[in-house]
């Protein structure tokens, strides 16, 4: 099978995005890119992928900054707790509490102005979201990776767990290669793929065998 032949196998068969499985419709709005944010500190933990996904499911219930940081501590441990996010679920319900507090102080509750402040420039878009309580260097590079869908000038973005699973498929591990085998507009989607064959064990073969 071709390179391109298999990146579109992996796009159809395995291209749902943690957003979209989340229950999250991406867009460059308050909301959703808030969001976004939440589900990539719970992701940037050493946790399941699906927990932290159910985990952000659950937090749906504040889907702002503002409502985020009007709940209680309390509030966000259950939620949490139902998503059997528990291992971190106290200190992450801080480290949420004062995420919360830091876009709405930096950014008025829109990362749509942490978009604007970063003028362009991928890099100070990670910089900047590094800043985030319990975000990180891996928790910005998996904003990034799914907010490439919305954020054109993220792509293409393919971090290191998506370079990863690449090289498993046999496919170059390098990102712009990477994404000159689909169209710009599916760059999330199949770095989403490529994450979730290296997560998911027997995925890969799954899809070559389909292919």
């Amino acid at each position: 099978m071709s390179e391109r032949s298999t990146a579109r196998a992996l796009v159809r068969e395995a291209g749902t995005t943690y957003a979209e499985q989340a229950g999250i419709a991406l867009a460059d709005k308050p909301s959703p890119l808030y969001r976004l944010l939440v589900l990539s500190v719970l992701l940037s933990t050493r946790i399941k992928a699906e927990i932290a996904v159910a985990a952000a499911r659950e937090l749906g219930e504040f889907p702002t900054a503002e409502r985020m940081r009007d709940s209680t501590w309390q509030q966000r441990v259950d939620a949490l707790g139902r998503g059997h996010y528990v291992r971190y679920d106290e200190s992450t319900a801080t480290a949420l509490g004062r995420g919360a507090e830091l876009v709405l102080d930096r950014y008025r509750g829109d990362l749509r102005r942490l978009r604007a402040a970063a003028d362009g420039d991928p890099a100070e878009v990670q910089r900047l979201l590094r800043e985030v309580p319990s975000l990180g260097p891996v928790g910005a590079h998996i904003f990034c990776r799914e907010a490439q869908a919305v954020w054109p000038e993220l792509r293409p973005h393919f971090d290191a767990k998506a370079l990863s699973g690449a090289e498993k498929a046999g496919l170059p591990a390098d990102a712009h290669r990477l994404g000159e085998l689909v169209p710009a507009d599916d760059h999330a989607r199949f770095s989403a793929a490529l994450v979730r064959i290296t997560l998911e064990k027997g995925l890969l073969q799954e899809i070559t065998a389909s292919a």
